[in-house]
């Protein structure tokens, strides 16, 4: 749960629900399914950004195209730099 006002997807508007649906569309494959009892829109790190959603697709779409498996790094480099990039910035997620 974030620490941080949001707005629950059931209570989004449709401008709202559209960028949630479209960041979560735009995830890899092996994360198409949530985690089991997770709503597929639930993710606090994500659910943190709902109060500007055109901050959270800009955001959350740029992740997406960095991690893209078109680009000539593997998968686990990809996570790799972003593990290291989150720790240096002192980022828990």
């Amino acid at each position: 749960m974030a620490w941080i006002k949001t707005v629950p997807f059931e209570e989004a508007d449709q401008k709202l629900q559209q960028v949630l649906l479209e960041v979560r569309s735009s995830y890899p494959p092996e994360y198409a399914t949530p985690a089991p009892g997770a709503s597929p829109t639930d993710e606090s790190i994500i659910m943190s950004h709902t109060l500007i959603p055109e901050a959270l697709r800009h955001a959350f779409l740029t992740f997406s195209a960095l991690m893209s498996p078109e680009l000539p790094l593997a998968r686990r480099q990809h996570e790799m730099i972003a593990t290291v990039v989150s720790a240096t910035n002192r980022c828990r997620y």
